[in-house]
């Protein structure tokens, strides 16, 4: 028998003041711990979000070396937890950008894996005026992140790259059993396509996703989705928290998923494969 995790899903509505933001994200830890949880993923910019986009420049940090990346380092230590870090600024290769940089912290406080985001939010959205250009200052990322986990082979994706399927096609093929996504969709798109999108990347890959998303109204006049969920690899939503600050924990069952995916063979039925 395989052993049963729990794992969460932070909520947040993060705001510019990084010391709020990292207190009110090490007391959804610290509950969704007590709570049982083994694995604990927190939402995009978790632990920033600005009045202007650039506003990040300020708060990058180098590679290995920062208060974020120190406080993702302790936090999973000190709970015991693996904590895959929403995504924080980090240096780019071109001065006026950054990274957006999500870091896999184990138990021990030893970072095991760092994904930066690949695919950015460029879009006008339809029949608002309601602009975003995250390339304007996010550097992408060029490189898909699949990494070994007391959980199962945990690949991690952020945001926008939801929609993009063939990315998480390339991490099945890299043995892929459990997504973390952390995100924070628009009101307006995740009303529209954040619960179908997230089902599907586990529907299509037989993956358990946890989804962890920013959820209110945030200072800088934005508003999030929210809805942070564990879905399991039939599809089935086992959590949800609608908005506000929070957490949703639930358990992965990979005897479950196992007779899943023996039964309900789709993967060993792919015809066509992806170009890398």
């Amino acid at each position: 028998m395989k052993e049963k995790y729990k794992v969460g899903a932070v909520q947040m509505a993060t705001g510019p003041n990084v010391s709020a933001n990292l207190f009110e994200a090490e007391r959804l830890i610290k509950e969704a711990v007590e709570d049982g949880a083994r694995l604990v993923v927190l939402p995009e910019n978790f632990a920033f979000m600005g009045k202007e986009d650039s506003d990040q420049l300020a708060v990058r940090e180098a590679d290995g070396d920062g208060p974020l990346q120190s406080f993702l380092a302790r936090v999973a230590k000190q709970h015991g937890a693996w904590l895959v870090g929403g995504t924080i600024p980090m240096v780019a290769s071109d001065p006026e950008k950054v990274r957006s940089a999500c870091l896999v912290f184990d138990d021990q406080g030893q970072r095991v894996a760092r994904y930066d985001k690949i695919h950015l939010f460029d879009v006008n959205l339809p029949g608002v005026d309601e602009r975003y250009r995250e390339s304007a200052i996010i550097e992408a990322g060029d490189a898909m992140v699949v990494v070994d986990s007391p959980f199962g082979r945990l690949g991690i994706a952020v945001c926008y790259d939801l929609r993009f399927p063939e990315m998480f096609r390339q991490m099945l093929d890299s043995g892929v059993e459990i997504l973390a996504i952390p995100s924070a969709f628009t009101a307006i798109t995740g009303k529209a396509h954040w619960e179908p999108l997230v089902r599907s990347r586990a529907i299509e890959n037989l993956a358990y996703v946890v989804a962890a998303a920013q959820g209110g109204f945030h200072l800088n006049g934005r508003e999030t989705h929210g809805h942070s969920m564990v879905v399991d690899p039939w599809g089935t939503i086992l959590a949800q928290v609608p908005r506000g600050s929070g957490y949703v924990c639930s358990s992965l069952d990979r005897e479950f998923q196992d007779s899943v995916r023996r039964s309900f063979p789709t993967i060993h039925h792919r015809r066509l494969k992806c170009g890398v």
